[in-house]
């Protein structure tokens, strides 16, 4: 359970060409609580669920840019000037054969995980699919790494009405990193990175050069054909056996340099 207020939430509009100039923010503040579990009942094999209620309360946003009621409506901010609830429910299935989730140079993991919104005033009522693919692929005996991941998320329902702060988006830390937070959002969302490991230190440090691309549409058969944003960069992991509690990037995009400080893995 926990709570989480955020000030500064940034909104640019939907699809993958908005521009910068067109920034806005938003308040976001969840309330939230639920349990999940995971079983594995071979090794390989990852099935995992959970339950949790969310309730949301958007405020005017704070700081430099305009609050995003001052350039959006509900019609290019769906459910702008709403607070929903959901009781969330998802379910997922994988094979994983890597090391660690927190830390690995080998294996992969191959999953799916079946989202469910359900608002009790069934106005924002929504299922979406998260379709997830890992692969490390050791080069001259781990000295090298070759890290590659494919992600897509879609919405079921083509009619279901998806509140703009709960659309899949592209943007942060581990997916389209040169860009801000959520700086690309709509119905659906892909995005494919490829990083070249090298390991100075096997037991603690590692350095990484990447690639990601990405893109988001209202349709999912556009996806495939939608202009794709891209970015590239460097960045060093400070990791145990296990676990990477440190992992600074530094990452070029269209918007220009950002930095990246994590306590997780990129994937």
């Amino acid at each position: 359970m926990g709570w989480r207020d955020a000030t500064q939430v940034g909104y640019y509009g939907l699809g993958i060409e908005t521009d910068t100039e067109a920034g806005t923010s938003y308040r976001f503040k969840e309330t939230y609580a639920g349990a999940s579990a995971t079983l594995r009942p071979v090794r390989w094999v990852v099935l995992a669920g959970g339950i949790d209620f969310q309730s949301y309360q958007l405020e005017p946003g704070q700081g430099e840019r305009p609050s995003i009621e001052t350039r959006f409506t509900p019609a290019t901010a769906p459910g702008l000037g709403s607070d929903p609830s959901f009781l969330h429910s998802a379910i997922t299935g994988g094979i994983d054969w890597r090391t660690s989730p927190g830390y690995t140079r080998t294996g992969g993991y191959y999953g799916l995980t079946l989202h469910r919104f359900a608002d009790p005033d069934d106005t924002f009522s929504f299922g979406r699919l998260d379709a997830n693919v890992v692969q490390h692929i050791p080069v001259m005996n781990e000295t090298w790494v070759l890290s590659v991941r494919g992600r897509m998320q879609t919405t079921l329902g083509d009619d279901d009405l998806v509140p703009y702060f709960l659309m899949p988006s592209l943007g942060g830390g581990s997916v389209l990193r040169g860009y801000s937070t959520g700086r690309f959002r709509d119905r659906h969302a892909l995005v494919t990175t490829a990083e070249w490991r090298w390991f100075p230190n096997r037991t603690a440090f590692d350095v990484a050069f990447f690639f990601d691309a990405g893109t988001v549409s209202a349709r999912r058969g556009d996806l495939w054909s939608e202009r794709m944003q891209t970015d590239w960069g460097f960045g060093g992991r400070f990791h145990g056996p296990s676990q990477t509690p440190l992992r600074v990037d530094v990452a070029r995009g269209s918007d220009g340099w950002k930095l990246v400080v994590s306590g997780n893995p990129a994937f």
